[in-house]
């Protein structure tokens, strides 16, 4: 397969997201000319770190680039001011300048920690992401959003800071466990279902493949997400409009990870697959889209393995009031009213702050079931 790029065009800090194979080996001479000095810091973590610290350790070598590199816990704990404010001492003890790149090496974790930290040390250093996770690929590592979690809620102390590019090797996910490779999906799904029916349908009859290890299959599917959300971060950077329909399932999603407690019970991308379908529930009860289109994403969400429905995680307790103390505390809401991302069918995605909270009640009580 051939190497394809997409560009992300944001002016003078417009930046490139290449696609393809064996990027990490060949990452240090891509990476060089956007140096401003030939040193690095690489910060992955202790999943990550065995398979792939040395290969990427090489290749930068091989071009003549300083490296440390810096491994931290795996998990979605690490994505917290503990881990933020130990980052930043370490990085600062290496005696790093402005001209001093950072490389996030990892999934969506180890990125959204990494950009914030260099949004914030010396007040901004370049950063590049390498994603290691489908989700990441696809989702997290591109359009700036960097951030932690706190104990309100996920995300919800961060900044906007542009990485200077993006490798997306599609061979590393054949490292993936299986579960976290179905997690990444179902972002890939989002895009179908928020503006690209077509890709919605391509992705019913290629989905199990992609999922099973069809590595030209798989490129096209992190290409065609790449493209669809750089065209919408490129119009609206900072969330003022329609960058939000990128939160389709995750105003849900994030309020049942929270009340799984951010653990391996519900993965993110379980907890915006579920969220997904409860969003078409909420569609469908509010008279926006017909039962058929929760259908067609429900259906297909399942097909390929992934929870759709609370009753799927029955080992947590979910309390509804719970849920809705954690959607209150969403970045969207405005006023004191939420933001939902709703439907009028595949592919038809908007926002609406009118939503009776007796009809979501009802959508959180049956778990996201018509």
């Amino acid at each position: 397969m051939n190497n394809e790029t997409v560009s992300v065009e944001l002016g003078e800090r417009s930046y490139d997201i290449v696609v393809g194979e064996n990027l990490i080996q060949n990452s240090g001479n891509i990476i060089a000319p956007l140096l401003r000095r030939p040193r690095v810091v690489v910060i992955s973590d202790s999943n990550v770190a065995p398979y792939y610290n040395n290969i990427l350790a090489d290749s930068l070598e091989s071009e003549g680039i300083s490296h440390e590199s810096l491994v931290l816990p795996a998990g979605e704990s690490t994505k917290s001011f503990k881990y933020f404010v130990e980052l930043v001492d370490r990085i600062l003890a290496l005696g790093i300048e402005r001209g001093t790149c950072l490389v996030a090496l990892g999934g969506g974790v180890i990125g959204d920690l990494v950009g914030y930290v260099a949004a914030s040390i010396l007040r901004g250093i370049d950063f590049v992401q390498i994603p290691t996770s489908l989700l990441a690929q696809v989702d997290s590592s591109v359009g700036g959003k960097t951030g932690i979690n706190t104990v309100h809620g996920k995300n919800l102390v961060g900044a906007f800071h542009q990485p200077r590019l993006v490798l997306c090797d599609v061979g590393v996910l054949d490292t993936l466990p299986e579960r976290e490779l179905k997690a990444g999906y179902a972002e890939v799904v989002k895009y179908g279902l928020i503006g690209d029916e077509k890709f919605f349908n391509w992705l019913e009859c290629n989905g199990s493949k992609i999922c099973e290890g069809d590595k030209v299959r798989r490129q096209r599917a992190v290409v065609r997400s790449c493209k669809a959300k750089a065209k919408i971060v490129a119009e609206d950077e900072q969330e003022a409009g329609r960058r939000a329909l990128l939160n389709f399932g995750h105003t849900f999603g994030h309020a049942l990870e929270a009340e799984a407690g951010f653990s391996d019970l519900l993965l993110h991308g379980e907890a915006v697959s579920i969220g997904m379908v409860m969003a078409l529930t909420l569609s469908t009860k509010l008279g926006h889209c017909k039962s058929n289109t929760q259908v067609a994403a429900r259906n297909h969400l399942r097909h390929v393995g992934l929870p759709v429905s609370t009753a799927d995680r029955p080992s947590v307790n979910w309390d509804t009031e719970a849920l809705l103390n954690h959607m209150a505390k969403d970045k969207k809401v405005s006023d004191g009213m939420m933001t939902f991302v709703l439907a009028r069918g595949i592919g038809q995605a908007f926002l609406s702050r009118d939503v009776e909270r007796e009809v979501l009640i009802e959508v959180l009580k049956s778990g996201g079931e018509l």
